[in-house]
């Protein structure tokens, strides 16, 4: 059998032989048998696994991707799968938040928008937990919007509480998406302000076109990563 050194699979990728070394202490590739002198002696099986786990990244973001990649050498692909099943449903919020925001600046230019879908309905208010485990995000985190300009929510008169309507659950959704990319809080005050109103959209239909662009690029991220982790699930160990 054939040997590999992590300088070898180190190379393939431009990393540094110390980063395959993390990537096997946390759990991203099988552990490695290691030479009567202490080396590590990798194999084939561990080269399809760093390439699986960096081909997740992109597609996945690190943490799940560390979440799918350890659950994948330990044998676990039901928890594998479910990781990346999670992912996909989250790429599919993001296609409708795309959706939303179109249809709304299609709205503001009074031609049809073609969304694939109409909005989502909301058969009664929501309230402040109901929205956030929508969102899977804390109660704390809508606060936080809200604060920021955000989300600008009624409250019923009898007890103050937050009710979250159609627009608001559109706002939040679209705040999910923003931050998900980094995006300050800011920004996305203004952004979803710009929905709210018929102000100038010039720059959110731009945003809004690289956004599609940057979900598009995460599906086909996605479909590369899919195909390595089923081959890497297919392998027999070396």
């Amino acid at each position: 059998m054939t040997y590999l050194r992590p300088a070898d699979l180190a190379r393939e990728h431009g990393l540094s032989p110390q980063t395959v070394r993390n990537y096997e202490r946390d759990g991203f590739l099988p552990p490695a048998d290691r030479s009567e002198t202490g080396y590590r002696r990798y194999t084939g099986r561990h080269a399809a696994a760093l390439r699986t786990y960096l081909a997740l990244v992109p597609a996945h973001g690190y943490a799940e991707a560390g979440t799918i990649m350890r659950a994948a050498v330990e044998g676990r692909w039901d928890d594998a799968l479910t990781a990346v099943d999670r992912s996909h449903a989250e790429l599919l919020r993001d296609r409708g938040t795309l959706d939303a925001v179109g249809e709304a600046l299609a709205h503001l230019h009074g031609r049809p928008s073609g969304a694939r879908r109409p909005p989502a309905r909301v058969a009664q208010p929501f309230t402040i937990g109901e929205l956030a485990r929508r969102l899977g995000v804390g109660v704390a985190t809508v606060r936080a919007w809200e604060r920021a300009g955000v989300l600008a929510p009624d409250r019923r008169p009898s007890t103050n509480h937050r009710t979250y309507d159609a627009d608001d659950v559109r706002d939040a959704e679209l705040a999910h998406f923003l931050r998900r990319g980094h995006h300050p809080l800011p920004l996305i005050a203004t952004v979803v302000q710009e929905v709210r109103t018929a102000g100038d959209t010039r720059t959110l239909e731009s945003a809004l076109t690289d956004w599609r662009a940057r979900v598009t690029a995460r599906g086909l991220a996605m479909l590369k990563a899919a195909a390595l982790l089923s081959d890497y699930a297919g392998a027999r160990a070396d």
